[in-house]
């Protein structure tokens, strides 16, 4: 029903059916109806032969109601409810129906699909080649695999660890004519580290680990760019995901009526959710176009869920604040008696 995130097997199963127009129906049903387990009940109708009126549409029935199921007189194990024939012909006709009511939603497949797209905020890092941040250069693995050999003689072992150690030091050397105070620009800094490490002539993962020594994560920094084409270098620790639908309608509180107005279909597209439900928050976030769907190669992957109880959801107020006082003075009169007793 609403397990797992977009492009999982669960999300794939339900975007299969419902995307080939297979799901016309689902009737909830109350729980405890079996003798091994009292986990709720639900009856997809699934059909490649749809009628014209229920092409592209889902309904949804919420038989759980004490009107559709009655406690028997003895349970077995889990099974405490049944449902007569009678109240079966009732949820029958609320399915054959088809109309929007207290116990029936009709709903666009697209209604249970969503776009999820990544939204990605800049890297932002501060530079010093102080002493304490060149120390933590020999925490780098990197850095430390330069004295390791995968020779088998032991002469060759030990040039390979001289050789490493002499490589260290260099660089170590080399560092130290870098600014060691903070800086907070990476377009002042990143030059200065490239012009010190070219004679040296390192491997992509040595320059790595050098960087990631000498840099500290700081809000108050400018943006890294990228290290390829334009725009910044997203931030894995600030990563996160938004769920945008791939179609939305506007709430109606209207008793007997679809919970979604069906007449003003709002196509929902996700720059201009993002524009409106992130941005205005984190002013620096973008959209990570190469986060694609496989089937249709747009941005975001798609994902479908049927959250029953969203659907059917009725406010419940709670009680009035004296109500709640009232009940809370008389418990504690109860309590004090049971103390005093």
């Amino acid at each position: 029903m609403f397990t797992g995130d977009a492009g999982s097997g669960e999300s794939n199963i339900r975007r299969w059916i419902i995307e080939n127009d297979w799901l016309e129906s689902i009737v909830a049903l109350p729980d405890q109806l079996f003798y091994n387990t009292g986990i709720s009940t639900y009856l997809w109708v699934l059909t490649n032969r749809k009628h014209e009126n229920r092409k592209g549409k889902i309904q949804l029935v919420n038989a759980t109601s004490d009107q559709f199921y009655q406690r028997m007189r003895k349970s077995l194990n889990n099974k405490r409810n049944e449902i007569t024939n009678a109240q079966i012909d009732d949820i029958a006709q609320i399915y054959h129906a088809f109309e929007p009511g207290e116990y029936c939603r009709v709903f666009d497949n697209e209604d249970f699909g969503y776009r999820r797209i990544r939204v990605e905020r800049p890297l932002r890092l501060n530079f010093a080649a102080s002493s304490e941040r060149m120390e933590r250069l020999h925490e780098q693995k990197a850095f430390a695999g330069l004295t390791e050999s995968k020779k088998k003689s032991e002469a060759d072992q030990q040039a390979d660890r001289e050789a490493g150690e002499a490589l260290q030091k260099k660089i170590i050397e080399a560092l130290k004519a870098l600014p060691s105070e903070v800086i907070r620009d990476p377009k002042r800094f990143l030059p200065l580290l490239e012009k010190t490490l070219k004679p040296l002539k390192l491997k992509k993962p040595i320059q790595d680990a050098v960087l990631k020594a000498l840099t500290e994560r700081d809000s108050e920094a400018k943006e890294m760019p990228a290290s390829k084409g334009d725009g910044f270098e997203p931030d894995p620790d600030l990563r996160d995901y938004e769920n945008v639908p791939l179609q939305i309608y506007e709430n109606l509180e209207i008793v007997g009526r679809s919970i979604y107005d069906e007449d003003v279909p709002l196509k929902q597209d996700i720059y201009d959710y993002f524009e409106r439900e992130v941005k205005p928050y984190v002013g620096d976030a973008w959209i990570d176009q190469a986060y694609k769907d496989e089937q249709d190669q747009q941005t975001g992957i798609v994902g479908y869920t049927i959250n029953f109880n969203r659907y059917f959801y009725k406010y419940e107020p709670p009680e009035p604040l004296e109500v709640i006082e009232e009940k809370i003075a008389k418990l504690e009169k109860e309590i004090a008696a049971l103390l005093k007793a």
